[in-house]
């Protein structure tokens, strides 16, 4: 059996893809085709399911990925011992986050980690879900507190405080008036987001020890990604309120082109944690950007 093909099948089922496997591979997606396709006639199974569209493990090949991935994570932990041997760490470093972490979180941190470590490649996976990172080839991930798990290992990274602000265009509030509690959004058109599994998170405010959670409705809802860009551009052609991380709205806060509303009750949450899986050997990239988190110097 071909060590190659192997690595091949791995690689593809990780990115979900032979085009994305190639990328981050560096070779060519024909190149890997031919290597499952190789491993695929020796074993006399099909090992990936293709479409036009996707690419996914079939049950056998779901199998032989869970029991070859330890092995191939021991090997990568072998040749990471090497980088003990270097000036500075080397490999690449892979992360999973929610698109809120690399718009808010990710820039002035990896802008200052990546010049203190030049060798390092990083590579970002935006995913608003809950995913085990290391089924997906991922070193850490990025998530709030109430979506860890309890054995992962997390270290803070980014502000220790945000909030969600509420905000409108100052047309839309001369036409629909300005709200004074949070219930009166309920009669105001909200633009909303939602969950890739279909569900709307609530908009929660607090004040003098006071919780409401509120579930508006609106003329738009969209999805976490490059489509929250769009509700704020909604929001500021006066299409109605959005609800938002603050440090996503301050620039049209400060500009004048949304205007804060229900401030008194913009609700505080403790900020974002890097989280690992609790194992002996850390690689050594993911230990370099630790360390750097750890040490303050972001």
């Amino acid at each position: 059996m071909e060590f190659n093909d192997l690595a091949a099948f791995v690689s593809v089922a990780r990115a979900g893809g032979f085009r994305d496997a190639a990328r981050v591979g560096g070779v060519t997606a024909s190149s890997l085709s031919i290597a499952v396709r190789r491993l695929e006639a020796k074993l006399g199974m099909r090992l990936l399911n293709r479409t036009t569209r996707s690419v996914a493990p079939t049950e056998a090949g779901l199998r032989l990925l869970e029991r070859i991935t330890p092995l191939f994570g021991e090997m990568e932990a072998a040749l990471d011992v090497l980088n003990g041997f270097r000036d500075k760490p080397s490999g690449t470093l892979r992360l999973n986050v929610p698109s809120s972490a690399a718009r808010i979180v990710l820039p002035s941190v990896l802008a200052a980690f990546m010049k203190t470590y030049p060798d390092i490649r990083v590579e970002v996976v935006v995913e608003d879900g809950f995913v085990d990172v290391l089924s997906i080839g991922c070193d850490a991930g990025i998530r709030y507190d109430e979506r860890l798990e309890q054995d992962m290992i997390a270290v803070p990274i980014g502000p220790r405080v945000q909030r969600f602000a509420t905000a409108a265009a100052p047309a839309y509030l001369d036409a629909h008036g300005r709200p004074t509690h949070p219930r009166e959004l309920l009669a105001h058109a909200c633009l909303r987001g939602q969950f890739a599994g279909g569900a709307k998170p609530t908009w929660d405010f607090e004040r003098d020890g006071q919780i409401v959670r509120l579930d508006p409705q609106g003329p738009l809802v969209v999805r976490p990604g490059a489509a929250v860009d769009l509700a704020v551009c909604m929001a500021t052609e006066g299409l109605g309120v959005i609800h938002l991380f603050e440090d996503m709205l301050r620039p049209h806060l400060d500009s004048g082109a949304l205007e804060p509303i229900l401030e008194p009750w913009w609700q505080d949450f403790s900020g974002p944690f890097l989280y690992h899986p609790g194992r002996r050997h850390v690689p050594a990239p993911l230990r370099a950007f630790v360390d750097f988190l750890k040490a303050g110097e972001a």
